[in-house]
């Protein structure tokens, strides 16, 4: 049975999170403790740490900002010329692009930067979109890593040695730029926090023809290329709170557009609007841990006082683990042709990556689905 946050309303089987004896779990503890951060403390940090990447000659760009065109990286780009930065944005793209993502491209751009787009092989990335669902139940790894290692490659190829991401990912830490005993990312970094999910790239090489030629975009650079620039990372997460709705609100006032209702799978029209594969990413969440994208902001919300406990625990129970028939007004067929996948032998690996432990079965032992082919968690989430 599963076990909620008495709080917010994550499961305890999300990777990584523990309730204590209260039964709140780590990550409202976590969000806690930011009541204790002096702000503007960190911001004057900000300030100093990016001061010493600044190339006052004019000779180089200040930063690399890596950007998919979603609302997070609109607003770290205005946050860097806010901060009177020259950044070089760098978009590693999505795998399946869509209108909307590819108009919030071009709206950042119109910000004034300087931008670089890398679009890995389409036909090598479809293959590495079918590897990652079947063999470790994630439709977008190859897009998880690209986000990683090619704004890295970029800062070694540009001689940038400052990586503006955003949200950080530590929680705790402001990265590798706060701390002048560790300034270099390194392929430990990326295996701890680049979404790997245990599968090497170098893994890759013999199946289904790939080579090692093929992999370049996913390969991270050498030690010896990020000690020689000296590449390091910040997350503004660290230094300036961090809030998905506010960081909309300023985006869209910069051009942002959002999609014109809510998402599929999700409760808001604001994120995840560039890649229609979101859908199944987010779909194998919920098969595998029995929660998805609904869950995922209910609790942000719930834990900034948008939203009751209830409200999230009804959210919940209407939107969450949908199957994903049509995500961004694209249906499910369409997304799995490049996959050369079709939707029946896609359900026989989402039943395959079930975790048979916390969803309903029927008389036979086979997963109960409705008529829809939505499943029912065996649990009994309340207030």
């Amino acid at each position: 049975m599963l076990k909620y946050c008495s709080r917010c309303v994550m499961p305890n089987t999300k990777p990584d999170l523990m309730l204590d004896g209260e039964g709140v779990c780590n990550a409202c503890r976590s969000y806690e403790r930011r009541k204790e951060v002096d702000w503007a403390a960190r911001e004057k940090e900000l300030v100093e740490v990016v001061a010493r990447y600044r190339k006052r000659d004019g000779s180089n760009w200040d930063c690399i900002v890596p950007v998919s065109g979603g609302k997070d990286s609109t607003y770290q780009v205005v946050r860097m010329l806010q901060l009177g930065l020259n950044p070089l944005c760098v978009t590693s793209t999505t795998c399946d692009e869509s209108v909307l993502g590819r108009r919030n491209i071009e709206n950042l751009q119109s910000l004034g930067v300087d931008h670089v787009q890398f679009s890995p092989n389409p036909l090598v990335r479809a293959k590495l979109n079918r590897i990652g669902l079947t063999q470790v139940g994630d439709i977008s790894w190859p897009e998880h890593v690209g986000i990683f290692t090619i704004p890295v490659r970029a800062a070694v190829q540009y001689n940038v040695p400052l990586i503006v991401w955003g949200e950080n990912s530590q929680n705790e830490y402001g990265g590798p730029a706060s701390a002048s005993d560790n300034n270099v990312l390194n392929r430990r970094w990326l295996e701890e926090f680049g979404g790997l999910l245990g599968m090497r790239v170098s893994d890759l090489i013999g199946m289904e023809g790939i080579e090692a030629r093929h992999l370049i975009a996913y390969t991270y650079p050498t030690d010896e290329d990020l000690a020689r620039v000296g590449v390091t990372g910040l997350f503004l997460g660290h230094y300036l709170p961090w809030d998905g709705l506010s960081n909309t609100l300023i985006a869209q006032a910069n051009g942002f557009i959002s999609y014109d209702k809510v998402v599929e799978g999700s409760m808001v029209n604001y994120e995840n609007l560039d890649n229609h594969q979101t859908g199944i990413h987010d779909y194998f969440k919920f098969l595998k841990f029995g929660f998805g994208r609904t869950t995922d902001l209910a609790c942000l919300h719930i834990r900034r006082g948008r939203l009751s406990r209830q409200d999230g625990l009804d959210a919940v129970r209407r939107l969450d683990g949908k199957f994903p028939w049509v995500y961004l007004g694209k249906p499910l067929k369409d997304i799995l042709e490049p996959l050369n996948m079709s939707v029946d032998e896609f359900i026989r690996v989402c039943d395959q990556f079930t975790n048979k432990k916390i969803f309903a079965r029927d008389g036979a032992g086979k997963l109960a689905k409705d008529a829809h082919g939505n499943l029912t968690k065996l649990d009994s989430l309340s207030a």
